[in-house]
Formats: C-alpha cells, sequence, structure tokens
C-alpha cells in the first residue's frame, strides 16, 4: 500500500493554528512522525487565503525538507499554485492533483514530462463528481490520454474515484469498489487511490467503519491511500488484509510488522 501522509494540511484546526503561528516545530513534528509510521509521501497543503496560499505552501515546503527526505505531495486546488512551489522540491514526488476541471491536466501535465514525479487524478470535471461508473471511466481515460501526450505512463498516476459518504449513498462502497475494479481492469498498471475516511462522514464510530472499508476496498485493487499513517488500527487492518488476499507471501510483512512493533499490542498477540 503507497501511503500519502495526509496529517499535514491547514484544514486540521491544529495544523492552521500552527501555519497561522508559523510555528515549525510543530510541522516538523508531523512530518518526522508519519515518515518513522511508513508514509511513503507526505502531502503538504496550505489551506489558506489565496493571496497567501503561495508563500504558506513554500514555507510548509521548506520545513518538511528540513527533517525528512520523504518526498512531497504537494495538494493545493489551485494548479497555478503548485506551479509557482514546484521548482521548490528537493526530489520528485507527487502532484495533487488533476481532473477534468478547469485547466488542471493543461497546467499540471507538462511540469512532469522528462521526469518521475506522479499525480492524482480525480475523477471529476467542471459538472462536479459523477454518480455514475462510466462517467468516471471516460474522464480516466481521458486524463490517461492527455498523461501520454508528456510521456507520463499509467504507473505514475493515482486515480481516485471520489469515494462518496456511506450516510448519503446506501451503495457507496460496493460502487467503490466496483469502480476501483473497472479502473484498474482498463489500466493494469495505474493506481488507485482514495481519502477512504470520507465514506464514514456523518456516522458514529468512524474508525470501525473506515478500517473495514479499507479492507474492501484493498480487496477490489486499491493500491494507495491518503490516510493518516499513525493511525495503528488502519497500518493493522492493511497488514491483515494482505495477509489474507495471499497478497504476502508466508505472512512474512505482516510477521515483520508485528516484530517491529508496527501491529498489534499486549493484549493482541
Amino acid at each position: 500500500m503507497i501511503i500519502i501522509g495526509e496529517k499535514i494540511n491547514g484544514s486540521i484546526p491544529a495544523v492552521k493554528t500552527a501555519i497561522e503561528n508559523r510555528d515549525a516545530a510543530f510541522i516538523a513534528d508531523r512530518a518526522v512522525k508519519q515518515t518513522a509510521a511508513g508514509a511513503h509521501f507526505i502531502d503538504v497543503c496550505a489551506s489558506t487565503a489565496p493571496e497567501y496560499e503561495v508563500e504558506t505552501l513554500k514555507w510548509l515546503i521548506d520545513v518538511v525538507q528540513d527533517v525528512t527526505d520523504t518526498p512531497l505531495c504537494i495538494d493545493s486546488p489551485n494548479p497555478r499554485v503548485i506551479e509557482a512551489v514546484f521548482k521548490y522540491a528537493n526530489k520528485p514526488g507527487m502532484l495533487n492533483s488533476i481532473s477534468e476541471e478547469g485547466d488542471k491536466c493543461d497546467v499540471l501535465l507538462p511540469l512532469m514530462a522528462g521526469n518521475t514525479w506522479e499525480v492524482v487524478g480525480l475523477t471529476c470535471d467542471d459538472r462536479g463528481i459523477p454518480n455514475n461508473l462510466e462517467t468516471k471511466l471516460d474522464i480516466t481515460k481521458i486524463m490517461v490520454e492527455k498523461a501520454d501526450k508528456y510521456g507520463i505512463t499509467p504507473d505514475r498516476i493515482h486515480i481516485d474515484p471520489c469515494v462518496m459518504a456511506l450516510s448519503t449513498e446506501n451503495n457507496s462502497m460496493l460502487n467503490f469498489a466496483e469502480e476501483i475494479r473497472s479502473i484498474k481492469a482498463l489500466f493494469p498498471t495505474i493506481h488507485v487511490t482514495g481519502a477512504i475516511s470520507n465514506i464514514s462522514f456523518g456516522l458514529p464510530v468512524r474508525g470501525l467503519i473506515n478500517k473495514t472499508a479499507m479492507a474492501f476496498a484493498i480487496q477490489a485493487g486499491m493500491d494507495s491511500a491518503v490516510m493518516d499513517p499513525l493511525n495503528r488500527e488502519m497500518r493493522e487492518t492493511i497488514f491483515a488484509t494482505y495477509a489474507l488476499l495471499g497478497q504476502d507471501k508466508h505472512c512474512r510483512k505482516y510477521s515483520k510488522a508485528f516484530r517491529a512493533g508496527q501491529i498489534g499490542s499486549a493484549g493482541n498477540k
């Protein structure tokens, strides 16, 4: 599972306060802990007023890169902001994100030509998030075709089918699983990602829904996730699911994680 650490985002109240106070120590601590927990990318998202977003995102990038070599996932709803701070990254990472909304593909895909940057692709367009599989697949095809013009192969793309909240869409998980399978059938080397915790919005005991949904999603073929890498129960679910699906030879990764103290507890051995 490719883990995109989600803990440095200005939409989180504590992070918002740290950004306002330019509390570099707080941001650095979150970066270091996510790296230690196994994050493959660290998402940095300012979520601030548009006039301050470039400055704030550059500050976040600098703080994180001062304490960890983990690649960044540069995150903004405005592609021009990503374009402005792209040059400050020390190494190739991930751009978050393209879609068929506005000019996002036109702005961001050229940045990825001739390098190894990866990108998140949302299955939405100027009409919003579609509620049917066919339209999501059509959007995926368009993004893959546009990426190909810049030499960007499907294995550098992480498609996010935009999982809906179960509280508002009774078949949300079933639909999400079908979307994952269909996308992987079209492009076997493409990654499928998502913020799986969105599915539990508005429900009690959200963690229970989230970790169960993660197991379903992995079984369907999801191999990338925007998540909290420090969430022990979610990490345990990931290791256990891969083992149960026969994708962890002799349960070696599961056992190694246990020996390293990454999973299990005194009452759960």
